[in-house]
């Protein structure tokens, strides 16, 4: 099974951090989805067109055998704009389609489910999204600098509101319209994908992989990623899990 992503290109790229695709499976597969800061519009073939929200905790989903998947994958703090709802109405949970875009979203799964390649269900997925996107200038500004503020390790995140010169109870709420929760579980949610990134590089020493993503020691890890992946790392890393949203990395680049 492949996994791959590719980038957004025009009109969608400030919104959407990328077009994602899973190959058919040979037989009925879970997925373990952790945590990545990030919300998406999903297509399974021949079953459901759904938004995946912002999660705070492991979300399996199943596959059937010879089935396909695509999505598009917001920017982290871009999915309350892109999808007209409040995040936080979206937190942890799978919601039909429909029940934001209305009819629009069946006629799509429907043009979805007849297409012949993957490419052509591709074009048809971004091409909906595109079309109903808001203006870039609609996106939450502050909330996206706050939040590559909170992607540093270690960083303050008591102190992000008075950086940007905003109260802390405005700050949470424009992070819950925004991102689905508070500045705290973003921290949280990209301090976890960053892990999952060094590990990606081919490190393999917990203690050094705890320290170098932020946490305070191999046992903050293993709590962390228990509460968030449901699994100690060791075991989750034997999954092939890796990076699924933004890696707090890019957020650097972004700011650079």
């Amino acid at each position: 099974m492949a996994y791959r992503e590719l980038p957004a290109l025009g009109r969608p790229a400030p919104h959407v951090a990328c077009v994602w695709f899973r190959d058919p499976e040979p037989a009925p597969h879970v997925h373990r989805v952790v945590p990545d800061a990030c919300a998406d519009v999903v297509w399974v073939q021949g079953e459901r067109l759904s938004i995946a929200g912002p999660a705070t905790g492991p979300v399996l989903t199943e596959v059937p055998a010879g089935a396909s998947a695509m999505g598009v994958r917001f920017r982290v703090g871009a999915a309350g704009s892109a999808l007209g709802v409040p995040a936080g109405e979206l937190l942890d949970a799978t919601v039909a389609l429909e029940d934001v875009w209305g009819l629009g979203a069946l006629h799509l799964a429907e043009r979805l489910d007849s297409a012949t390649t993957p490419r052509e269900a591709a074009a048809l997925l971004t091409a909906a999204v595109a079309t109903r996107l808001p203006p870039p200038s609609e996106l939450d500004g502050l909330v996206r600098a706050a939040a590559l503020r909170a992607a540093a390790p270690r960083a303050p995140v008591e102190a992000l509101g008075a950086a940007l010169g905003v109260g802390e109870r405005q700050l949470r709420r424009r992070f819950v319209d925004a991102v689905g929760y508070g500045p705290k579980t973003l921290q949280r949610v990209l301090r976890f994908q960053r892990f999952l990134a060094l590990a990606e590089d081919g490190r393999d020493d917990l203690a050094a992989l705890a320290f170098a993503a932020g946490y305070a020691d191999q046992a903050h890890l293993t709590r962390e990623c228990r509460r968030l992946s449901g699994l100690p790392p060791a075991a989750l890393l034997a999954t092939g899990a890796g990076p699924g949203g933004e890696r707090s990395e890019a957020f650097a680049a972004e700011a650079a």
